[in-house]
């Protein structure tokens, strides 16, 4: 399968940074990429966004969104309003979505199911956290979340998978590439006993301090489908070294 590389720029960028999704999209031009590009800016520069990609395979997806359609949710964003703006995809259940928004299992998969309503492809995100890790009961714990945060309705096709250890997130950390596809593994596993036949084709991504230095050793395990790119993919040629490291399939 095409890998997918999603650069999720989190609260950061104002219009002039769309001047780096130009520069990404005159790269791709000249070189296309051996996998799906996707940059997911700020709600507020997402049309922008999505109109500085036009006439290219990149897409724009959004970091959030509510569970409901519409309604009275001061501050919110819905699924249909991320497709409206120009979106193909949309974050769920990000670490810091859990962590610092109070987003459970049950409100991720609220989310996914919205996203589903929408047309969005949901990437869903797990990880277990450094103390979860230490406690060997990092397996389990993101196999436990992805079951919970995954609702009855949705299908394969609409859905991606990112594993993201929290502890690595932001830190320069990475995990082992055994470690990596251990995760990966059990997750595939999940997707298969969920899905049937149609997991084959779902994709895993790794996230958590993906760089230019480390991206090909990370993109070589077994069963990573691609990232979920953080602080590097808000400069082009950062996000351009990743994406160009993509082993061949």
């Amino acid at each position: 399968m095409r890998m997918l590389f999603a650069g999720n720029w989190k609260m950061n960028g104002v219009n002039a940074s769309l001047a780096e999704v130009r520069a990404l999209k005159r790269a791709l031009a000249d070189e296309p990429a051996r996998g799906d590009v996707l940059v997911c800016p700020p709600f507020t520069l997402l049309a922008g966004a999505a109109k500085a990609v036009e006439g290219s395979p990149i897409g724009v997806g959004g970091q959030d969104c509510h569970a409901s359609a519409s309604g009275a949710f001061t501050g919110d964003v819905s699924a249909e309003m991320l497709r409206d703006a120009g979106a193909t995809a949309v974050i769920v259940g990000h670490s810091e979505r859990r962590q610092y928004h109070a987003d459970t299992n049950q409100i991720v998969a609220a989310k996914v199911a919205a996203a589903r309503r929408a047309g969005l492809t949901a990437i869903l995100c797990v990880g277990e956290s450094d103390a979860e890790r230490e406690a060997g009961q990092a397996v389990q714990t993101v196999v436990t979340q992805l079951e919970a945060s995954i609702p009855g309705d949705v299908a394969a096709a609409n859905l991606a998978v990112a594993y993201e250890p929290v502890w690595a997130i932001g830190t320069g950390k990475t995990p082992k590439p055994a470690d990596i596809q251990e995760m990966h593994d059990a997750v595939r596993a999940l997707l298969k006993k969920r899905f049937g036949a149609g997991a084959s084709a779902l994709r895993i991504l790794y996230g958590g301090s993906v760089k230019p230095d480390n991206a090909r050793d990370i993109l070589s395990v077994p069963n990573v489908d691609g990232a979920l790119v953080g602080g590097a993919s808000l400069k082009a040629a950062d996000f351009l070294a990743i994406i160009r490291a993509a082993p061949k399939r």
